[in-house]
């Protein structure tokens, strides 16, 4: 059976012709664009890889400048601990100091002081981590408005101690103070009992008069206390001790007055200690501060607890405990401001 077919319109060849050239030509012109466009792609994705690339480079080079092999290459830098408020013992801050005192890349170590003292046991825990960076490189001091008492025992590490003319320090000295109450119990008809296993367990106590017994042994420990802080002194200032006993009697001095009883240097602050490090040390004046701080000491919660800590524990308060600060009644009045 022959094959059937419709009649219609002939479509020319030439019109043919036409439509398939125009449709090839679309055709190129759609992959041109879509080339392009893969191009363009390419070249973005590969800036933003060597974008991501050179920040990498640039963390790995901020880092390696960080450490102390870079820095000794770069010519080093000065450490500076900053100490203000009350001085307790801080293991995090004895670790940093150990390590400045190991990195050869630190050239020496400023101590800025601020404090009106603190506890026998800090002082004593700061002092002895400040004598071993001073066993191996310079140390400095330079003291604020207030370095006494423990204040004024953390500087005598260093080779040269700086102080302002109306710096307070000094107030070489210990001290213990208890509070007893047992008479205004006795008029509101409280009695309180202590079981103890000595008599001099419960000494001192609010409850209780200080007998005698409980007095001598108290004041022997302020006393040796006290004989451990001038020997201090008298190691650090190349002093006597007789020398040094004549003036430590928890009396504070001036800058210059200090000057005078051989407890400071010079006048001065930062600029002052740097010159002395460059003429004195060979440490060039240039060389930029890296400040010494412990792992926590920039994120927020720990430093929030730390300074409401040091807020609550008022300088013109006794702690518990043997403590080596200067706390006049009138500090306002010694700092400037009025009562």
């Amino acid at each position: 059976m022959p094959p059937v077919s419709f009649p219609g319109p002939r479509i020319p060849l030439a019109a043919r012709d036409a439509a398939a050239r125009l449709w090839h030509t679309s055709r190129m012109a759609l992959e041109s664009d879509l080339l392009i466009d893969r191009r363009r792609l390419k070249r973005g994705i590969a800036l933003w890889r060597g974008i991501a690339l050179a920040a990498v480079l640039g963390a790995i080079v901020l880092a390696g400048l960080e450490s102390g092999p870079a820095r000794s290459l770069l010519g080093g830098s000065v450490a500076r601990l900053s100490v203000s408020g009350v001085i307790t013992e801080d293991r995090d801050r004895d670790r940093a100091l150990a390590s400045v005192a190991e990195d050869a890349s630190v050239r020496a170590l400023v101590v800025a002081i601020d404090s009106p003292g603190g506890t026998v046991a800090g002082g004593e825990a700061l002092h002895r981590a400040l004598a071993s960076v001073a066993a191996r490189k310079p140390v400095v001091a330079v003291m604020g408005g207030t370095a006494a008492s423990a204040g004024y025992m953390i500087a005598l590490p260093a080779e040269r101690i700086f102080a302002r003319e109306a710096t307070v320090t000094g107030s070489i000295g210990v001290l213990m103070q208890t509070t007893e109450f047992s008479e205004l119990l006795d008029s509101l008809g409280i009695r309180a009992e202590a079981l103890r296993s000595g008599p001099l367990k419960d000494q001192p106590s609010p409850f209780r008069p200080l007998t005698d017994e409980g007095r001598a042994a108290l004041q022997a420990v302020v006393d040796d206390l006290y004989a451990q802080f001038v020997s201090m002194v008298a190691s650090g200032r190349r002093m006597d001790e007789a020398r040094v006993r004549a003036i430590a009697d928890g009396r504070v001095f001036t800058g210059r007055q200090a000057i005078a009883a051989g407890l400071v240097d010079a006048i001065g602050g930062e600029a002052e200690a740097r010159s002395w490090l460059a003429a004195e040390k060979g440490v060039p004046a240039s060389l930029p501060f890296r400040d010494v701080a412990d792992d926590d000491r920039d994120r927020l919660i720990p430093r929030l607890l730390r300074e409401a800590r040091k807020a609550l524990v008022s300088e013109r308060l006794s702690l518990d405990g043997l403590m080596a600060v200067w706390h006049p009644s009138t500090l306002g009045w010694v700092r400037g401001g009025g009562e």
